[in-house]
């Protein structure tokens, strides 16, 4: 079925038409409220592709968070001047069909990176600490170390980051703290930044260097033709055999597969998943009975803050685009 949040009273007169493709927040009053400004009417949808489109063809501004816009959907779009994604990634929009299109695509690259990062740290130390071995050990009803040894101290630790963006930066300072150097691979990052990086920080220039010589790996990119199946069989193959693995980016960059086998085989030791490929998976429960995967159910990025930064950064992108003022965050 399809429906749409009511209108307000004379909405057939408003300057704009917003519509939310898929609405996934408790309220849009924020939006509702930040929209009233321009003399914007705001309408959410509700159902299937088609049923969106009904709506969204002659809107002037699409916000937008899983729906997937492809080139076939934005040919449909007679009047849209703006694309706004609340998240950070945009691999469900087709940027190029858009600019083709003359519509400029926009993210919040920087609204929960203090969550992401946290959830990060939690699940690296959680796996590094064998704190799930630790806990089962007491379920059972036993009391010992027997089942989490051997256990390195953090500082003699060496974690990886493939990407070093907003939150791996932000992850790479927490692990600072606690003496775990870094190794990096990211090849965007500039000569002149590699060289303001703190001490505890290394870069490399291929990503099996960095396999070979780390104790965890955290992944931070974004999801695109070339890093999708980033981390397949071949890559996991040559981390040591004690390491683990960690996910709060893009399902799609694991070869889920290719992991299970590994944590089966025992040539990695651990895993923890934020996000999957597909989401929501088919079996939750079985995924995470394989031994060794941790999963959570994509809430990295989630704190109440976080989602009203969301909600009031996309919205503003929207603002400045209906008004002609320069966009903060367009990634087309």
């Amino acid at each position: 079925m399809f429906s749409c949040q009511a209108p307000s009273e004379g909405v057939g007169m408003s300057t704009y038409r917003v519509v939310v493709t898929d609405q996934v927040f408790p309220t849009v009053d924020l939006e509702r409220e930040l929209l009233h400004e321009i003399d914007a009417e705001l309408v959410v949808a509700h159902g299937d592709r088609e049923k969106v489109l009904e709506l969204a063809r002659d809107a002037d501004a699409l916000l937008n968070t899983y729906l997937p816009v492809d080139a076939g959907f934005i040919a449909q779009l007679r009047s849209c001047k703006i694309i706004a994604r609340y998240g950070i990634g945009v691999d469900n929009i087709d940027r190029d069909a858009a600019r083709a299109a003359g519509i400029p695509v926009t993210n919040v690259p920087d609204y929960s990176v203090e969550e992401v990062a946290a959830h990060t740290l939690a699940l690296l130390l959680m796996l590094l600490r064998r704190i799930p071995e630790g806990l089962e050990t007491v379920r059972t009803g036993a009391w010992t170390i027997d089942h989490v040894r051997p256990l390195a101290r953090l500082s003699e630790l060496h974690v990886g980051l493939v990407g070093f963006g907003r939150i791996a930066q932000r992850l790479a300072r927490s692990l600072e703290a606690l003496d775990i150097t870094c190794v990096v691979f990211d090849p965007y990052v500039s000569t002149e930044a590699r060289a303001c990086a703190p001490a505890h920080i290394r870069f490399v220039d291929e990503l099996d260097a960095l396999l070979e010589s780390v104790d965890a790996m955290s992944l931070h990119c974004p999801l695109t033709p070339q890093t999708r199946g980033l981390i397949g069989a071949d890559q996991l193959s040559k981390l040591p055999s004690h390491a683990v693995l960690v996910n709060t980016s893009r399902g799609p960059l694991v070869d889920t597969d290719a992991l299970i086998g590994a944590l089966l085989a025992g040539s990695l030791r651990g895993a923890a998943l934020d996000v999957v490929d597909p989401e929501p998976p088919a079996d939750p429960a079985g995924l995470a009975a394989t031994p060794g995967l941790h999963v959570t159910p994509h809430t990295a990025f989630y704190s109440e803050s976080a989602l009203r930064e969301a909600q009031r950064k996309a919205t503003s992108q929207v603002i400045q685009g209906l008004t002609g003022q320069p966009l903060d965050y367009q990634v087309n």
